[in-house]
């Protein structure tokens, strides 16, 4: 009979701890309740940022296709590796020098903060043969924290835009997140302020603008969202669950 050493136990008993702790719990259930409350008139992208293969596949398996990543490495390995009918969703904040890497394939572009950016968008997408699809970003949350165009900043971009043959890029609307707060009343004005602005260029249509994508709301405050006008949520956690405590 073979004597395992103390030291060996050890290491065993570690691994398993390690890869117990990667578990994540795919709240199905939850995932079809989301589903059935938004129905067909708000789109569920499902944020799936530092979560592994295997929890995007199980809930791709019960009929989820858009997906959010916030890192530009990491969204183009799951690309690589998951069904190539996934609508690939970038929702963090965008380089200009890494938008090469997923402008072959990523189906929006949600955080567009600069007509540089814009620009560079629209670069990578005619060398590729596609109009990619994007959201400007406004800041909307009284945080530093948190990127995005201000008002002003947003008035100088869509003029830009009307104005410039711009045939590989297509703004489809605004996004924006509120502010990480308890105070829902303070969120809820915050996203009142987004869909002022969306209204505001909504009957603006131009070949490469047309806005029809209003983007706000996460776990915590994508039912405020809603009621506010938003028709795009991104929620992670609520569907993904926290990780397994030992």
């Amino acid at each position: 009979m073979q004597i395992l050493k103390y030291a060996d136990v050890q290491m065993d008993f570690r691994l398993h701890i390690f890869y117990i702790k990667r578990i994540m719990i795919i709240n199905v259930k939850k995932y079809k309740e989301i589903v059935a409350e938004l129905g067909d008139k708000v789109k569920l992208v499902a944020v799936s940022k530092t979560k592994p293969v295997k929890d995007i596949e199980e809930l791709y398996n019960v009929g989820q296709r858009d997906f959010g990543e916030n890192y530009v490495q990491e969204l183009i390995d799951k690309y690589e590796q998951l069904p190539k009918d996934i609508q690939w969703h970038f929702i963090g904040h965008l380089q200009s020098n890494k938008v090469k890497h997923i402008a072959p394939f990523v189906s929006l572009i949600h955080g567009v903060d600069s007509f540089k950016l814009l620009k560079e968008i629209n670069k990578q997408g005619e060398k590729n043969s596609r109009i990619i699809n994007c959201l400007l970003q406004i800041h909307i949350a009284q945080e530093e924290t948190k990127f995005g165009l201000n008002e002003e900043e947003l008035d100088e971009v869509m003029s830009k835009c009307a104005n410039m043959q711009m045939k590989n890029v297509k703004i489809c609307g605004l996004m924006g997140m509120a502010s990480f707060s308890d105070n829902m009343e303070k969120v809820r004005n915050e996203f009142k302020f987004l869909k002022s602005l969306f209204d505001k260029y909504e009957e603006l249509s131009t070949d490469n603008c047309q806005l029809t994508t209003l983007s706000m709301g996460m776990s915590a405050d994508y039912k405020i969202a809603i009621e506010e006008g938003s028709n795009m949520v991104r929620i992670g956690s609520l569907l993904f669950g926290d990780r397994v405590k030992i």
